[in-house]
């Protein structure tokens, strides 16, 4: 599946002048991914903005030429991803065509007989026929009241199945798997995943996880794509010099120098913003391409830290933070 980053290698001469716009990954069933996602849900928006602003930046991202926006039935915010989106159609400037659309199902619907309709919920809200992948959001099941319930995501794996089988995903995946969960789900299913989401970053940077889906070509999308070098633990001493020189280099901000770095390294970021110049520069990304001593430099701030501390799940059947 080498083929498959080609053009993540390649993506700075595919790249044309004009509207910046990512380029895109041929996915293991076919299909084709932009190589930069839109973040949406509960870290786009800050604690004291309205949710509206969601919708806000969706329309901002295609419009400044995004194609890929990345929701969640989680996020509670699929109903504005779906003005977003709708109010960019009815503009004109794309069509749903045009879009890639990601969701996921969540922990409390993995039975199943519960995936089909948990999908076709997300649809009702994000106002679409279709979305172009659908993942798992977390291998592990539980009731609505967030209690542990024992559902093998074997079993929740068919009813994604049956989702792509009944046309309302046009591809599967599955995020925040370690490598053994993944290859379970290789070996016991008819079906690979195209795509596993984790956080990954320079400071976190999956070194392991990256490599193994490169190998059974599965496309590593990236959330927290800046690690700790924003945010509130972005106050942790760390010397930024290396990257910043980088960047000055290019003439970019160190934010798209991160992002690129992702890209170097077949990972899709997915940066989330509310801000209208920061979502178009956040894909201002393909017009340089960094070198593989640069890339050894950034990959030089591995913490092997999270951002990221979900739940804590560590008592709950088929957890998923064992193993990266």
């Amino acid at each position: 599946m080498d083929n498959m980053y080609l053009v993540f290698a390649l993506s700075s001469l595919i790249y044309m002048a004009g509207a910046s716009r990512a380029p895109c990954v041929e996915l293991n069933d076919g299909n084709l991914m932009p190589i930069v996602a839109l973040g949406t849900g509960r870290g786009t928006a800050k604690e004291n903005e309205s949710v509206d602003e969601v919708r806000k930046a969706v329309f901002w991202a295609l419009e400044a030429g995004y194609r890929h926006i990345d929701t969640a039935a989680v996020y509670d915010d699929e109903e504005q991803v779906g003005q977003g989106i709708a109010e960019a159609i009815q503009k004109n400037i794309v069509t749903r065509e045009d879009i890639f659309v990601t969701t996921k199902l969540w922990n409390d619907k993995h039975r199943r007989e519960q995936v089909v309709p948990a999908l076709q919920e997300s649809l009702r809200r994000l106002g679409l026929a279709y979305v172009d992948l659908f993942l798992i959001h977390f291998p592990v099941a539980t009731k609505e009241d967030g209690s542990a319930d024992y559902v093998d995501y074997l079993e929740t794996w068919q009813g994604m199945e049956d989702a792509k089988a009944q046309g309302l995903v046009k591809s599967i995946g599955v995020s925040n798997f370690n490598i053994d969960q993944l290859q379970r789900l290789i070996a016991d299913s008819r079906t690979r995943p195209v795509v596993n989401e984790v956080e990954t970053s320079p400071t976190f940077t999956q070194e392991s996880m990256v490599a193994f889906c490169r190998q059974n070509g599965i496309v590593v999308m990236g959330y927290s794509p800046f690690g700790f070098f924003v945010g509130r633990d972005s106050s942790m001493n760390i010397d930024k010099s290396a990257l910043l020189q980088i960047a000055e280099k290019y003439g970019k901000s160190f934010g798209q120098v991160i992002l690129r770095y992702l890209i170097e390294r077949g990972v899709v970021p997915i940066p989330k913003s509310t801000n209208p110049k920061r979502i178009a520069q956040n894909i201002d990304l393909f017009d340089f391409s960094l070198t593989e001593e640069e890339v050894a430099v950034i990959s030089g701030y591995n913490t092997n830290k999270r951002v990221i501390h979900p739940v804590d799940w560590k008592d709950y059947p088929f957890y998923p933070f064992g193993q990266e």
